[in-house]
């Protein structure tokens, strides 16, 4: 039976602009109807091109445009396929795997901080209650109080201060502002899955640069920089999912690279201060193409949902500007409420508390995988980064334990050797409980076979 296919005539009777813009947007309504359904073979560029009378260039620009917004996708084979309406990204790495019907007895997979290790929130709230400007609609980037709390531990002097709704929100915001859909935007390999699937819903062409126990690696960040890229987004510390930190020497190998071009550095600072590692940053050597966004959910509380954007004016005016068709400023009240927490020394202890128990967490369940032949090399952060024999069986075996972790190529650009990405904020501080725990690792690691490691 042959494949169904829509016949070039036809397609062209049904499009009126034959702009690619007015030929996108034709095909989008009758995708949206139903007249091209789903699983429905497109004509060839070629085909169509000529019944329309227009340069196939325009027509690829217009396919280009369907597929960067998944309503069409090309197949090598079959050509170009109607995938159906147009919907919201989804974004699948960040997905949890499976449904253990409600929440898994050993949960491995939310790389979150440990509520019981969080400061208070009570004083703060109350004493932000008073923010200056309370209540006015002007929009303000930034509380005059949050910025005297942040400004003296920032690694460079900023030219622009900003507040967005925590560090991903960050992130993108700059990167939507930085780079037009199909833009290169270079970024390490691996890096975090939610940054992944916000420069794939941006359109965004990723650029992988590799990775080592100090940051990105020179030489790897010379070829990204070759195919001039918009931005370079990387983690300064506690890299996720390795849990690297950048050198001081390493900071000014990548800064002599990026300086002669246009390629703005972005650093996403995740763990913020609840990071072992002091900050370094690329900013220091480059305070006009740089900008730092440093999160505070992990260290003063995800409900606060703030993160401070600090570093190249011109940056953070366009987002500044990109910000007022939403929300238009972050709340006086929160924001004034992370300043209290900033500055009040019972909170300061609280976060230096949670510091060190996540560091004695994390170390304990490394020491006890490296008993059982796993090595393991994060030097900070709330997680782990496994070597698996394979990903699929580690996963199922952990899961018929009720237990729960992420895959590591949803990390990954590039494949490369597989891993799972084990959370350790959360873990239990009872050694027997670690032990067993890093026993079930370990089986499910050699799953099927591999590092012989033992229950």
């Amino acid at each position: 039976m042959p494949e169904p296919s829509i016949d070039a005539a036809w397609l062209a009777e049904h499009i009126g602009d034959r702009s690619a813009r007015g030929i996108a947007s034709a095909m989008t309504d009758l995708i949206r109807r139903g007249d091209l359904p789903a699983g429905i073979r497109l004509p060839t560029v070629r085909a169509l091109a000529a019944v329309l009378g227009v340069s196939p260039a325009t027509v690829a620009d217009a396919w280009s445009t369907l597929r960067r917004h998944r309503v069409v996708s090309a197949q090598r084979r079959r050509g170009t396929v109607v995938v159906g309406p147009p919907s919201v990204p989804h974004p699948v790495r960040y997905e949890r795997i499976g449904d253990f019907g409600g929440r898994p007895a050993i949960d491995l997979a939310i790389a979150a901080p440990d509520p019981a290790l969080l400061p208070p929130l009570e004083q703060a709230l109350a004493a932000a209650a008073h923010a200056e400007r309370l209540n006015d609609y002007a929009r303000e980037t930034i509380t005059p109080r949050l910025r005297r709390a942040v400004e003296p531990t920032w690694p460079f002097p900023a030219e622009g201060w900003l507040v967005a709704g925590g560090g991903y929100e960050g992130v993108q915001l700059v990167c939507q502002t930085a780079a037009l859909p199909g833009d290169r935007i270079a970024v390490e390999d691996p890096t975090g899955a939610r940054l992944l699937d916000i420069l794939e819903a941006l359109g965004a062409d990723v650029i992988p640069v590799a990775c080592d126990r100090e940051g990105p690696i020179p030489d790897s960040l010379a070829d990204a920089l070759a195919t001039n890229p918009a931005a370079f987004v990387y983690q300064p510390r506690a890299h996720t999912p390795c849990g690297h930190s950048l050198s001081r020497e390493r900071a000014a190998a990548l800064a002599a690279l990026l300086a002669p071009t246009s390629t703005l550095a972005v650093e996403d600072d995740g763990l913020g201060e609840a990071a072992a590692t002091p900050p370094v940053s690329v900013g220091e050597h480059l305070p006009a193409q740089t900008v730092l966004i440093r999160s505070f959910s992990k260290s003063h509380g995800p409900d606060l949902r703030i993160a401070v954007l600090g570093g190249a004016g011109d940056t953070i005016e366009r987002v500044r500007v990109l910000r007022s068709f939403g929300t238009g400023w972050t709340s006086r009240i929160l924001q004034d409420a992370l300043a209290h927490l900033l500055e009040d020394p019972g909170s300061r202890a609280a976060v230096d508390h949670a510091r060190t128990v996540y560091a004695r967490r994390r170390e304990g369940l490394a020491a006890a995988l490296a008993a059982r032949g796993i090595p393991t090399a994060n030097e900070d952060g709330l997680m782990l980064w496994v070597p698996v024999a394979d990903e699929s069986a580690a996963l199922v075996t952990l899961a018929a334990h009720g237990a729960a972790a992420v895959p590591g190529s949803r990390y990954q650009v590039r494949p490369s050797a597989p891993h799972l990405r084990v959370a350790t904020g959360q873990l239990t501080d009872d050694p027997v409980r670690q032990t067993e725990i890093a026993g079930l690792i370990a089986r499910a690691a050699a799953s099927p076979g591999g590092f012989g490691g033992h229950a």
